[in-house]
């Protein structure tokens, strides 16, 4: 974790601190060596939010780009169930940022859990990712004049079949460069539709809430989940007219590759 209750009020972890869990009020202690990002951990080993990861330098960097106000955000749902969001917006956006694996189940429940949800995923994690990725875009078919990519063998590219069939929107970040990935819709046929977003442009919507683009993009992220097996639903205004999709770059040659991880929170 980033953030524990030193006093009351939240704060970083700095060496000798001790605080108390957003989430569970048990004791936590600081982490502060000289490999590991620092970090609070609970004493012991105790875990209380089990959909919580170890936190890598890229969970950090993607934090970063929020105010410190949003990120780590106990959210409650109305049975009382707790969990804690990377980032919730003053807007009810929810930003889960995905290193590991994540099992279907979770990501359902997931899902259920936050009523506005967006996923970033981190395809730098494994190295076939991005060259599968990259063959995959290569073999697909445009669709129309708004940068989409209909990749007909998605059983194919591993981080595709990891998160196909969720009814949120997942941007698969490569690591380097400008460009997202976002899965747009799966086909009955099990193909699935992709298409470039600018990292930018994601962060924007996220921040400025209030905007018109991000009542597009809230507006688009709900006409998707409406009629997700659709083959044309209605693109976003503001996406890019590309005829040809961006590279995917090779994550081998970005500075955050391999990532570093931190202990068990």
């Amino acid at each position: 974790m980033k953030f524990s209750l030193v006093n009351g009020q939240r704060q970083e972890a700095q060496p000798s601190l001790s605080g108390k869990c957003p989430v569970c009020d048990q004791v936590m202690v600081a982490r502060c060596g000289e490999v590991n990002i620092w970090h609070w951990a609970h004493k012991g080993r105790r875990t209380c939010d089990l959909w919580w990861e170890n936190e890598t330098e890229w969970h950090r960097t993607w934090k970063g780009q929020f105010p410190e106000s949003w990120q780590e955000i106990v959210h409650r749902s109305d049975s009382g169930e707790k969990h804690i969001a990377d980032v919730k917006t003053d807007h009810g956006w929810v930003l889960e940022f995905q290193h590991s694996y994540l099992k279907p189940e979770e990501r359902r429940s997931r899902n259920a859990f936050y009523p506005k949800l967006v996923w970033v995923v981190n395809g730098a994690r494994r190295k076939r990712d991005s060259e599968q990725f990259r063959r995959a875009l290569i073999q697909g078919t445009p669709i129309g004049s708004n940068a989409r990519i209909r990749i007909h063998f998605a059983d194919e590219c591993a981080i595709l079949r990891d998160w196909l069939g969720t009814n949120a929107p997942v941007f698969i970040d490569f690591g380097a460069g400008p460009t997202l990935w976002w899965i747009l819709a799966g086909m009955p046929n099990g193909s699935v539709d992709v298409a470039p977003f600018a990292r930018s442009e994601l962060i924007e919507i996220c921040r400025q809430g209030a905007t018109q683009k991000a009542r597009e993009f809230e507006a688009f992220v709900s006409s998707l989940r409406g009629a997700a097996s659709e083959a044309e639903p209605r693109p976003l205004a503001q996406s890019p007219n590309r005829t040809e999709p961006p590279p995917v770059p090779d994550v081998r040659q970005h500075p955050m590759y391999p990532i570093r991880r931190s202990r068990r929170l």
